[in-house]
């Protein structure tokens, strides 16, 4: 069984999971804001924790944030994310 990192979902399941379209997973992508695999032949392969990254960035998308404050958003949860474990 896939672990959480693991990409398995191709972009056209993994906008049909998400309710998005897979040209705006593409530019996600390209901003930096989310990063799936890749097979050797070049096909993203989407991770349950990339599928986590793209319901939180259409959350923020629909509170009216853009992407460089979704980008910035994401980067700071992360860091609390870190921290949080630092702690432990």
């Amino acid at each position: 069984m896939p672990g959480p990192d693991e990409g398995v979902y191709g972009i056209s399941v993994a906008a049909r999971m998400t309710s998005m379209d897979a040209q705006n997973l593409r530019v996600y992508e390209r901003r930096g804001l989310v990063s799936p695999d890749r097979t050797p032949g070049g096909t993203r392969l989407y991770s349950d924790a990339d599928i986590a990254i793209l319901h939180r960035i259409r959350d923020l998308l629909a509170d009216g944030l853009n992407l460089a404050g979704i980008a910035k958003v994401l980067e700071l949860e992360a860091e609390l994310s870190r921290l949080r474990r630092r702690t432990k």
